[in-house]
């Protein structure tokens, strides 16, 4: 099979260049073709590989996505999320959609887009963390409603969503098994005189320091007793390999709205 051609918005982030120096260090599965970044962004013009630390790509550092690509990895931005679907839907491309911080508005224009091409949109492309969704639900069924269910997400100081978008996963994962409704049992920190933990709700509290890459735990206690479920991300690679193998899943895949327990489940 011919390598797939990638194109990777967001690609002078931390998360674009990792996904770059990864897809160029394996060219027999991926051809990098296009790095998109923010207007006004130093990078523009320069090589992909000052950035991406790789063997030298011939591919520089543009401001629009162009057509010429088989699947997109979008680590962009919500304000770029418009324009980079409409190139998308136009062309019928694929696009891997990792951009975090969305809104009811952005999820809807998703799954408009869906309904023209193949879209798979995470808010964590990493193969554990992915895993550790999945599982929560049946956790929190067998458990049960007398166990008390906290998250606790810590990432970096520059991180400017919160909570993050891993966080709100799992606790959607949770919800959806046990019947919980998230606008009305999902609590974001607490503060105040008179605020005891009522019967059923989920509390999920982000913080933010140094240069941690990504840990989430969940927390599951009654009585005499504490269960902890962490997952830690050591370095961003773990989210740019598993972006990449959405992005090889995806190819070639008909118009539909996918997840990455699509991907984990496909042999």
């Amino acid at each position: 099979m011919n390598p797939i051609r990638l194109a990777v918005c967001g690609a002078a982030g931390r998360m674009g260049l990792r996904i770059m120096a990864l897809a160029i260090s394996e060219p027999r599965r991926f051809t990098l073709c296009q790095a998109v970044t923010r207007v006004g962004s130093s990078q523009l013009g320069t090589p992909v590989a000052t950035g991406a630390g790789a063997a030298p790509s011939g591919i520089v550092f543009t401001p629009e996505l162009e057509p010429d690509f088989d699947v997109l990895i979008d680590f962009s931005h919500p304000s770029a999320l418009a324009d980079n679907l409409a190139v998308c839907c136009e062309f019928r491309r694929a696009a891997v959609i990792g951009t975090t911080g969305l809104s009811a508005e952005h999820l809807e224009m998703i799954d408009r887009a869906a309904e023209k091409t193949a879209i798979l949109q995470a808010s964590n492309t990493s193969v554990g963390a992915n895993w550790l969704a999945g599982m929560l639900g049946s956790m929190a069924n067998t458990l049960g409603p007398e166990y008390d269910i906290e998250i606790i997400e810590m990432h970096h100081n520059r991180k400017k969503d919160a909570p993050s978008g891993t966080a709100l996963t799992l606790a959607e994962s949770i919800c959806q098994a046990t019947g919980r409704d998230i606008r009305q049992d999902v609590v974001f920190g607490r503060q105040g005189e008179n605020v005891p933990r009522s019967h059923g709700q989920i509390g999920i509290h982000a913080v933010r320091m140094g240069d941690v890459v990504g840990e989430h735990t969940v927390y599951f206690s009654t009585g005499g007793e504490r269960l902890e479920i962490r997952h830690v991300a050591t370095s961003r690679d773990t989210f740019a390999s598993g972006a990449l193998r959405a992005a090889e899943f995806l190819n070639g895949k008909p118009a539909g709205r996918y997840s990455m327990a699509h991907v984990l489940a496909a042999k």
